[in-house]
């Protein structure tokens, strides 16, 4: 099982970033994809769920209507648009998901930094 987080970077307050993890060695279609964030001193935090279609999407309070998460199925990939990003959104954010086992399988993570 891989889970591989890119397009993390420095952006301006204000800017926009697109996430991507490309998953493998798992049935990806078949199971719900989330992205979570964790901050320097902070603990790990839910950012957007969505399940397996992709018909059916949850975000945190804190990025709803700035964050949009979506996934291809056909490219075993879930993407994160982040939009109108703001300094507190800087943070490591990793891919995860549950097998049936209930294990959580995470990425490695990538780096967002919101900072003029």
């Amino acid at each position: 099982v891989q889970l591989v987080e890119s397009g993390g970077g420095l952006v301006q307050p204000g800017g926009s970033l697109r996430l991507s993890c490309v998953t493998s060695g798992f049935a990806f279609s078949s199971y719900v994809m989330s992205w979570h964030r964790k901050a320097t001193g902070k603990g790990r935090e839910l950012v957007a769920g969505i399940l397996q279609a992709g018909s059916i999407t949850n975000y945190a309070d804190s990025v709803k209507g700035r964050f949009t998460i979506s996934r291809d199925n056909a490219k075993n990939t879930v993407y994160l648009q982040m939009n109108s990003l703001k300094p507190e959104d800087t943070a490591v954010y990793y891919c995860k998901y549950r097998d049936g086992g209930g294990v959580d399988h995470w990425g490695k993570g990538t780096l967002v930094t919101v900072s003029s």
